[in-house]
């Protein structure tokens, strides 16, 4: 399985596209309906899905994989008593599929898809634009539960553990979910992954010429070793170009918060820049979860 998309609700989806197209370097799909979708250049239907509604939600992340593979997860989650929505046999969008919504501990919305129809081909990407989309962090109130949701029920792997998050994976990717310890669960940020440091720091002087600055970065991670930069969108949600994320398999030892101790005044590898703590806070209240209906 892989992480494949995030669906995105909001009353502005015009301005939300815009931005996504350009500076941010999507590729537009289509629009259905109350719903417009945009890829990066990786051979996926989409990246994300920008969906008109009267007010801001986060209303899933997307994972997809094989018909067995979806399949077993919808029957652990019903066997675990998550909050789990009804078996869709078809899902009218870029790539079709079969599959369900089902929610985690604390409410957050997670969408298995098995497609049906082939990926599409990957396209050039001259301009250091997104590749796909990287990883979802979710505030949370009760981490190790959280976890143990998805490690238990939906087959991922903990990767690593710091004193403040918990990063977990489906695949290769060091973690493609993410917990960050937080008085409220909603959305924390989206990452997109970019093709090396030197497209994040194109990316970050796209979005400086077009008057977006970056909230926190450029800088390198501990967990997952990667290169990151953030910004706060005009729709409100904290994104992130990220690049050079460490890929692992079974024989990778699960880090613990003595494991990753950064020196007194430094959050990341090279401690070059600050957060702008209170941007960055803010934009965890933009995007409260859409509720899965059983």
């Amino acid at each position: 399985m892989h992480l494949r998309s995030v669906e995105l609700e909001m009353p502005d989806r015009a301005t939300a596209v815009e931005f996504l197209k350009s500076p941010w370097g999507m590729t537009e799909v289509g629009t259905r309906g109350d719903t417009t979708y945009l890829r990066g250049t990786a051979g996926q239907h989409y990246s994300v899905a920008i969906i008109e509604r009267p007010a801001r939600a986060l209303r899933s992340a997307t994972i997809v994989g094989t018909r067995d593979e979806i399949e077993t997860v919808y029957e652990r989650a019903g066997k675990a008593g998550l909050r789990r929505g009804p078996w869709i046999e078809e899902f009218h969008e870029p790539g079709h599929g079969a599959g369900f919504y089902v929610a985690g501990l604390e409410g957050e919305p997670f969408r298995f898809v098995a497609e049906a129809e082939p990926a599409p081909a990957a396209l050039s990407n001259e301009r250091a634009n997104p590749i796909r989309i990287a990883h979802v962090v979710f505030n949370t109130r009760d981490r190790a539960a959280a976890s143990r949701t998805l490690t238990e029920v939906f087959g991922f792997k903990l990767s690593d553990s710091t004193r403040f998050m918990d990063f977990l994976r489906c695949d290769d990717l060091h973690h493609v979910i993410a917990y960050a310890d937080s008085k409220q669960p909603t959305l924390n940020h989206i990452a997109f992954e970019m093709k090396d440091t030197d497209a994040v720091l194109r990316g970050m002087g796209r979005l400086k010429d077009a008057g977006c600055g970056t909230v926190w970065g450029p800088g390198r991670h501990g967990p997952g070793d990667n290169v990151f930069a953030y910004f706060v969108g005009p729709f409100g949600a904290c994104i992130e170009y990220t690049a050079e994320i460490m890929r692992v398999d079974d024989d990778y030892v699960t880090g613990t918060p003595d494991t990753w101790q950064f020196p007194n005044g430094r959050n990341d590898q090279w401690g070059i820049f600050s957060r702008d703590v209170e941007a960055m806070a803010a934009s965890g209240d933009t995007f409260p979860y859409a509720s899965v209906a059983a």
